[in-house]
């Protein structure tokens, strides 16, 4: 367990020392230490130069694999219904969250929005945001959520192709792989730029930086262990009562333990289904919904996602609130939660759409980034167990609310009648 939370964590203690350091100059040297940030601009400018090319082969390749899904079914299905529901009520009590508390103290704005830039308030500016009039205008992070609609349908496409467009897969799997690899080169500089631009930020913006990233750990560390204990007790009981509730936690501690430990849904996955085993989930159900789930499943990420966009609009002193906004924040909560996730770099990208749909400056990016950083422990502990519980109401709507007796009898049949 040790090794397996260095393993992951490790990188991410890195960045908060340099994020830490960086930020000790700024308070030591204020606004004499603004001479750095061009360190922080050239991580932001290859970020950026990158992103275009990753978002379309990660999200288009990923499609293209994924031929074998419609097999799947009522469970498929009903996955996805239950992933978007619990997606959009994880994200939607937060936006309860940041109103009662928020993560900004009014005042001044910390941050200028750059002329000319406008909140996304209206439908016909949604609809503006999906797409694009020339195919010349997806080649840039300004149309983020356009490319990501367009890579959408060229991998149903190229899986649709059969064996005519296995050679375009490959070249859309190879190409991710590509891109994957020049995002990791440039992440090796990131202790060295994000550290840079928060001594920028903190030397200019002063210690209310600072401030806020202590509320955003008073607000979402509470919360996410509330809606980690009631919120999962909740689909329990929606699942089998007051037995489902005892059975879901008296089982489900040693994933839990996983995936905070390791800090990987994916690394929480065999514990996972070893848990729905014990609680009653049927075989069928657990080995699709929590391998697909750890992937494209994430109520923490979803939790996160509000907490950045009000943290964003704090700083630059923008008002969270009106239908459109919170439409919006709820709309990329979601793909950050569920569509993001599901694909290589999946966090980074949901925090460029973030920046990119709102229009928000380059130097948005870090501020965000460093919020995942902080949350990462209890958000990957929700969004692991957040698809056992998944899996336990599947069970009730296919098996009906009996389903824990029916499979635990069926076991001890199976078990009865197994040769000693």
């Amino acid at each position: 367990m040790k090794n397996n939370f260095w393993k992951h964590y490790s990188f991410s203690i890195l960045l908060l020392c340099s994020i830490a350091f960086g930020a000790g100059l700024g308070i030591l040297f204020k606004e004499k230490i603004a001479f750095v940030k061009p360190l922080g601009d050239i991580f932001l400018n290859l970020l950026f130069t990158a992103v275009v090319p990753l978002v379309f082969f990660s999200i288009s390749s990923s499609i293209a694999e994924m031929s074998d899904l419609h097999r799947l079914g009522k469970i498929m299905t009903w996955m996805m219904v239950l992933f978007v529901a619990t997606g959009l009520i994880s994200a939607s009590l937060m936006i309860l969250g940041v109103k009662i508390y928020p993560p900004v103290l009014t005042g001044p704005p910390i941050l200028q929005m750059s002329a000319g830039i406008t909140q996304v308030k209206t439908v016909e500016q949604l609809v503006g945001a999906f797409t694009v009039s020339d195919f010349v205008r997806l080649l840039s992070k300004q149309n983020m959520l356009a490319l990501i609609v367009f890579s959408i349908l060229i991998g149903l496409s190229a899986s649709l192709a059969r064996e005519d467009g296995k050679a375009f897969v490959n070249f859309l799997v190879s190409g991710n792989k590509v891109m994957m690899k020049a995002i990791h080169l440039i992440m090796f500089y990131a202790p060295v730029g994000l550290g840079a631009y928060f001594a920028y930020l903190t030397g200019v913006f002063g210690p209310r930086l600072l401030g806020s990233y202590a509320r955003v750990v008073v607000l979402y560390y509470p919360f996410s262990i509330l809606y980690f204990f009631l919120g999962f007790s909740f689909y329990a009981f929606l699942a089998s009562g007051m037995n489902g509730v005892r059975t879901f936690w008296v089982n489900i501690i040693p994933a839990s333990l996983t995936a905070l430990g390791t800090g990987s849904s994916l690394a929480t996955i065999p514990s996972n289904i070893e848990a729905a085993d014990r609680i009653g989930v049927p075989r069928d159900i657990s080995k699709i919904v929590i391998p697909i789930g750890a992937t494209v499943h994430m109520d923490g990420t979803c939790i996160s996602a509000v907490v950045k966009i009000a943290l964003l609009f704090g700083f630059f002193g923008m008002k969270f609130s009106g239908i459109g906004t919170i439409a919006t924040a709820l709309g990329i909560a979601l793909l950050s939660g569920i569509v993001m996730t599901g694909i290589p770099g999946g966090g980074f990208l949901g925090e460029l759409l973030i920046v990119t749909l709102y229009g928000f400056p380059p130097e948005a990016l870090p501020i965000i980034s460093m919020v995942g950083t902080l949350v990462d422990p209890p958000a990957t502990m929700v969004n692991a167990i957040g698809s056992n519980s998944v899996s336990m109401l599947i069970a009730r709507i296919l098996g009906g609310p009996n389903f824990l007796i029916k499979e635990n009898r069926g076991r001890e049949k199976r078990l009865n009648e197994s040769p000693d």
